[in-house]
């Protein structure tokens, strides 16, 4: 059943995007140019046997993995208790950079947002978020969305491509590269930026066991953050992983005729089967959810959708994020004022409803998702 959903899901996205858009249109298909691997895509299970594969000793993975993830080196000759037949092996074999910074802008807060560019000339963002209790990197799983939510610079321009996950887990080497500069590290990592992660499914999890090997980043899976717009099969399949990862929604709207018209994903996966999702998921792994929830004047923000939110998710082990919505020049929506945004959150906490309201970040700079690679960009997201 989960492939049969799967596959329906793979037909009938593109066409739903499409039937939302102002002036729908089928791309030609591009031909795809050859990717280099990237060395940080193998987990050190897969790069033992690669290594064994190719006549070498298994243990060489631990040294590999030493070089990459706490020396961070920036090329395979500084890696230098390995001979130098397994330097160059490495280097035919495997790209060392997949990402090269096209624009870096800085906010008055500290937030950074990179702009990257990809082996094939595509774009990326990334975003470095300073908080009391560390920092925090926002990273990227997809070339563009397909899932087309009506509200989100993402989807312009459609899905380019999948990301490697070799080419997630550089973005937070490239970042943390630069806080080795001012001693500082990564403390904790959200997969909210751009493309869809549970679209993106092998890759990610992959860059998610990376990131939690204690021989390479060393991020605990409690603070780590992944969200999905509502894929329900792979939220099954993630349930089922065991990982302590946190648990995040895009859910935007309490009922299925209005959570449509914002996310066409919803199409697909009607409401009622995603919270029986999300009531698996904390039944199997006894985690709380969290709900994002973008607030859009005129369109989600009103006390009555408020109480028939909490009417929705009262019986569900869960947390409310509001998000006041960054304004995107090609969509139409309007941020909720500050006293509805208030008024909102009362309504919630008065139903017993766990709610807090996102802070503001970047606001000075680009800062909604796909937005800088919307300005900078364009001909990748028309």
């Amino acid at each position: 059943m989960e492939q049969e959903q799967l596959k329906q899901f793979d037909e009938r996205i593109q066409d739903l995007v499409e039937e939302t858009a102002e002036t729908p249109a089928r791309r030609e298909k591009k031909e795809k140019p050859q990717l280099k691997p990237s060395i940080y895509s193998l987990r050190l299970d897969e790069l033992k046997d690669w290594l064994v594969e190719n006549g070498e000793k298994a243990f060489r993975a631990g040294q590999i993995y030493e070089w990459l993830y706490e020396k961070r080196v920036k090329t395979y000759d500084e890696m230098s208790n390995l001979s130098k037949g397994l330097r160059e092996k490495l280097e035919q074999q495997f790209t060392l950079t997949t990402l090269s910074t096209i624009i870096k802008q800085e906010s008055k807060d500290g937030t950074i947002k990179f702009l990257f560019q990809l082996q094939d000339g595509y774009s990326i963002e990334t975003v470095l978020m300073r908080h009391e209790y560390g920092n925090s990197i926002c990273v990227t799983t997809q070339v563009g969305c397909r899932i087309g939510c009506t509200f989100c610079a993402s989807t312009l321009g459609g899905l380019k491509r999948h990301l490697m996950a070799g080419e997630i887990v550089e973005q937070v080497v490239k970042v943390q590269q630069q806080l080795d500069e001012l001693d500082e590290r990564v403390s904790s990592i959200v997969i909210m930026g751009i493309g869809e992660p549970f679209d993106n499914y092998d890759a990610m999890m992959s860059f998610l066991k990376i990131m939690n090997d204690d021989k390479g980043l060393n991020i605990g899976a409690r603070h780590i953050t992944v969200s999905t717009s509502g894929i329900v099969p792979k939220i099954y399949e993630f349930a089922d992983e065991g990982m302590q990862i946190n648990f995040a929604v895009s859910l935007h709207a309490p009922n299925q005729e209005a959570r449509q018209k914002l996310m066409p994903i919803a199409r697909a996966y009607k409401l009622e089967a995603l919270m029986d999702a999300v009531k698996y998921y904390t039944q199997k792994s006894g985690r709380r959810v969290t709900f994002e929830y973008g607030l859009m004047s005129g369109q989600n923000d009103t006390e009555e959708v408020a109480l028939e939110l909490a009417a929705l998710i009262k019986n569900i082990k869960c947390h409310v994020n509001l998000i006041p919505i960054n304004y995107v020049p090609e969509r139409d929506y309007i941020r909720t004022s500050r006293s509805k945004i208030f008024a909102f959150e009362k309504t919630l906490k008065e139903k017993g409803i766990n709610v807090t309201i996102r802070r503001e970040q970047g606001a000075d700079i680009a800062a909604a998702c796909g937005q800088l690679r919307a300005q900078e960009r364009s001909e990748e997201t028309k």
